[in-house]
């Protein structure tokens, strides 16, 4: 007799000990991430006619505004661009209804450098040294996208439709000129302040307050098509509307994140996420399909309408 899937029973069972279940690849973290940096990366399933508009975007070094529904790859496309073509970590913005655009360049803590200089030891003038502004400025992810550097970082600029409606025209002049200034530096008489950057532990340099990229960032802009965009920030970007896999991309898509063996028992699960999908017109999310196919993959004995209770179910009904 198969052992018993569940970890937790309820009602009067008694406390136990359990064999923690291995977590799927993306949902590992910590250790078990850092463990895998040496190992090859899952590749990106993408169609020639998507890549090609992706391509686009690069070569004209303009910002790739991606739409489609959930699931379907578009704030995963800027972790393959930045793997396939060795570009860092990316840097990620994640955009709600309070960001702003000087969010996306530097934070900039006035409060907490005030706090500190009263509390320093005033010296035999009686005037206490004023603490290092670089102490209390960080760049944003777009900020650190825009230092000077031989090659472009990555930035995800993920649910820009979320945000203010006056976020968009904000971002025209930052594309446009590729630079932008800290006031809070310009202001200084220091010709050279260092600070912090996102996605590094190193300190940047940043000149007479002012910063610029050599070369464009590779900036990936993520919707999900709640709020239209105003024609003058659409004109500065290519667009890609990434459309929801087939089963040969489902397919493919699977043996990627979970290995080739998996595929035969993939298949029952396949052909019925996409009736659900397609026929039936449910919303799911691809991650949807591999979560199903790893709880079969890992021997959890459940069957194939307690998959669809659970982990297949629609988006966009509370119940069904």
């Amino acid at each position: 007799m198969a052992q018993d899937w569940r970890l937790f029973h309820g009602g009067a069972a008694e406390p136990h000990d359990v064999e923690w279940p291995t977590a799927p690849p993306w949902r590992r973290f910590g250790e078990a991430v850092r463990h895998r940096d040496g190992e090859q990366r899952p590749a990106y399933v993408i169609a020639p006619e998507d890549r090609d508009v992706v391509n686009t975007a690069l070569h004209l070094h303009r910002p790739l505004l991606v739409t489609g529904r959930p699931g379907t790859g578009k704030s995963t496309l800027a972790h393959a661009i930045a793997r396939e073509l060795r570009l860092g970590e990316v840097l990620h913005w994640p955009v709600n209804s309070r960001s702003t655009l000087a969010d996306g360049l530097y934070r900039y803590d006035a409060v907490g450098r005030l706090r500190d200089a009263s509390l320093r030891d005033r010296g035999s003038n009686g005037v206490a040294a004023e603490p290092d502004i670089g102490d209390y400025l960080q760049l944003g992810a777009l900020g650190s996208a825009l230092l000077p550097g031989a090659k472009p970082r990555v930035l995800l600029i993920d649910e820009l439709d979320k945000g203010d409606v006056d976020l968009p025209n904000d971002l025209l002049t930052v594309f446009e000129e590729g630079r932008f200034e800290i006031p809070e530096l310009c202001r200084l008489n220091q010709p050279e302040v260092e600070v912090r950057a996102t996605g590094t532990d190193e300190r940047v340099r940043i000149r007479d307050g002012r910063v610029g990229c050599e070369v464009f960032p590779v900036v990936i802009i993520t919707s999900n098509g709640e709020r239209d965009f105003p024609p003058a920030f659409l004109r500065r970007c290519v667009r890609l509307d990434l459309r929801q896999p087939d089963e040969q991309q489902l397919n493919d898509i699977v043996a990627m994140h979970l290995g080739p063996e998996v595929g035969a028992q993939a298949q029952e699960l396949i052909a019925a996420f996409l009736d659900l999908r397609d026929s039936q017109e449910r919303e799911l999310a691809t991650d949807q399909l591999l979560n199903a196919v790893h709880m079969r993959s890992s021997g959890v004995r459940m069957d194939l309408d307690t998959l669809r209770e659970t982990v297949l179910r629609s988006l966009d009904e509370a119940d069904f």
